[in-house]
């Protein structure tokens, strides 16, 4: 299962943002991930993770 899912399935709001169509959401992905271009980049309240080990 992919982290989008399992957040909503927690009733969590996702804001799903693709990088490859947007280069300003790409832009946004590096800054938060300091550079680094692996997905997912998760941010919730503030915390970064970086990729997803899934359920």
């Amino acid at each position: 299962m992919e982290a989008r899912e399992v957040f909503q399935s927690e009733g969590k709001t996702v804001d799903y943002r693709d990088v490859q169509t947007n280069p300003e959401y790409l832009e946004e992905m590096l800054s938060q991930s300091d550079g680094k271009r692996e997905v997912p980049v998760i941010v919730d309240h503030g915390k970064v993770t970086i990729g997803y080990g899934g359920t």
